[in-house]
């Protein structure tokens, strides 16, 4: 298949891409978010850079739409509407904001799309109307067993801490920082020094995938501090990785982490005496990493996560009627910009 799907969240396209089929992502010169391509990222070479303007010209069997107004993005540079004449699928990749649990799905007066929860507590919790609603959990790439632990530290992996805030629990780092060396790793943490506390953080930045996981696999335990997140791709690496996991009992990391793979808990007094332990005893850190390493293959495999979208994929192709594509438009109108954060 060819399927056109915009470059938004690319934690999750680092999994998606590596299908069977053909990944079509627009490109624009200013490489924004409605044409950031491949974003400079060693994907396979069927995912595929297309000029917006050329959009129309290509053969498409499906949309992957993860924004409200890519809908419309379609129409004007296809031609084709998603859902009617066009196989369409809105992935969700987020936990919903407002007045939760009553918030609406933007798609949930529709019926022509189905919304794709990348978590089962996502589905759960929004409000998805009368829209057909199926969940399929995260894959990712197996990093392999890396863990060492050799430095009696927590490490934690967490984009934008200063502007989610509380969102992404970086209120609670610097209490985890007085029991031990935190070293914080991702986009945006150099700001970290700036807000109360976190002067006694050991900030890495952003790193390349392949050194984080080496500087990641080196910390005794992975701290998961998220509040309300749909289920971080950092906590499923780490895993992968092996080690062993002190978190927040909040979204879906109750069902990610298995007893014996951590602590979860949200009382952050359980969880520093937790952190406490991993750090005073290595060879229960390693038996719980293992058993985290078990569980992230057992059901976040890249495997299942592929098959899950072959399957949903191949059901879209037998229901969706497909149409010609309407005459091109003179000058197709800029879309909004936005974009999905887990």
């Amino acid at each position: 298949m060819r399927i056109l799907l915009w470059h938004v969240h690319g934690g999750w396209m680092e999994a998606f891409v590596r299908g069977a089929h053909r990944y079509l992502l627009p490109a624009t010169p200013a490489r924004d978010g409605w044409g950031l391509g491949r974003g400079g990222r060693r994907w396979p070479e069927a995912a595929v850079e297309v000029a917006v303007e050329d959009l129309r010209a290509q053969q498409i069997d499906a949309v992957v739409l993860q924004r409200p107004e890519e809908i419309e993005a379609c129409v004007r540079l296809l031609g084709r509407r998603p859902g009617r004449d066009l196989p369409a699928v809105y992935l969700e990749h987020n936990t919903p904001r407002g007045s939760v649990p009553e918030t609406r799905h933007p798609l949930a007066d529709q019926s022509d799309i189905p919304i794709v929860h990348v978590t089962h507590f996502n589905r759960l919790f929004w409000d998805n109307g009368k829209a057909p609603v199926r969940v399929i959990e995260h894959g990712i790439p197996d990093p392999g067993y890396l863990y060492t632990g050799e430095r009696p530290h927590l490490g934690v992996v967490v984009n934008e801490p200063v502007r989610r805030g509380r969102v992404a629990g970086t209120d609670l780092l610097p209490a985890f920082a007085r029991t031990a060396p935190l070293e914080v790793f991702g986009l945006g943490t150099d700001q970290l020094p700036g807000v109360p506390g976190g002067d006694g953080l050991l900030i890495h930045g952003d790193l390349p995938v392949a050194r984080l996981h080496r500087e990641l696999a080196g910390c005794r335990a992975y701290l998961h501090p998220m509040r309300w997140t749909s289920l971080g791709l950092s906590l499923l690496e780490a895993m992968h990785l092996g080690l062993p996991v002190v978190a927040l009992a909040t979204t879906e990391a109750a069902r990610a982490v298995p007893p014996e793979a951590g602590v979860l808990s949200n009382d952050p007094e359980e969880l520093l005496r937790a952190a406490r332990m991993f750090l005073a005893e290595p060879e229960q850190a390693r038996t719980c990493g293992r058993a985290a390493r078990g569980a992230a293959l057992a059901r976040y495999g890249l495997g299942r996560f592929l098959a899950d979208w072959d399957e949903l994929f191949a059901e879209l192709l037998t229901e969706t009627v497909s149409a010609p594509p309407l005459p091109a438009a003179a000058e197709p109108a800029p879309a909004s910009t936005g974009g999905g954060q887990l």
